[in-house]
């Protein structure tokens, strides 16, 4: 279930708030200038192609495009039994930003999506149908747990953009992780 927890960033062992709404939450990381969508979810075969995935979310990827000026659109998946599975995760859980705005789309499975905003940590457990847009030079980690599953499309306005630029900050190591915010 689409959740999300609001955390002060020296207090990571309980939520000061907590949103299971879609129209909530979107409200609240509109907010903070968070894009944050629910999409209606297409029944594909197991194991669709790009090509596939791409065409049955057509229309929404083109109004983003159109919207938000992305030249490119990509589908990634990650599975519980893929080799790199562990250091594709940890690559991911250090705080970073980016010069672009990171944008996911779920198609399938889930991850969550931690922002660090002010002094607050606010954590999107994303799920099948869920957009987030993370604004480009929002510090932020990303935990898709020990077991990923998600197929979901990336939306670029410059590939390049998207390498990650890691703080150096620890924070990301105080909070729960996936395994405990995901049940």
């Amino acid at each position: 279930m689409t959740t999300l927890r609001i955390f002060k960033e020296t207090q990571p062992d309980a939520p000061v708030q907590t949103l299971e709404t879609a129209a909530d939450i979107a409200r609240t990381l509109s907010d903070k200038g968070v894009r944050f969508e629910q999409w209606a979810t297409q029944d594909l075969p197991a194991g669709a192609s790009q090509e596939q995935v791409l065409g049955a979310y057509a229309n929404d990827v083109q109004r983003l495009k159109d919207e938000c000026g992305f030249t490119t659109a990509d589908v990634v998946s990650l599975t519980p039994d893929h080799p790199d599975k562990d250091a594709f995760r940890q690559k991911f859980l250090s705080e970073h930003r980016h010069v672009e705005d990171e944008v996911r789309f779920f198609v399938d499975g889930d991850g969550l999506f931690y922002l660090h905003l002010e002094d607050e940590v606010y954590v999107v457990h994303c799920t099948r149908g869920d957009l987030i847009s993370v604004p480009d030079g929002t510090k932020h980690w990303f935990d898709m747990g020990p077991a990923p599953r998600f197929t979901c499309i990336r939306l670029f306005s410059n590939p390049e953009g998207w390498v990650a630029d890691f703080t150096g900050d620890a924070i990301a190591d105080r909070f729960p992780r996936y395994e405990d915010l995901s049940a």
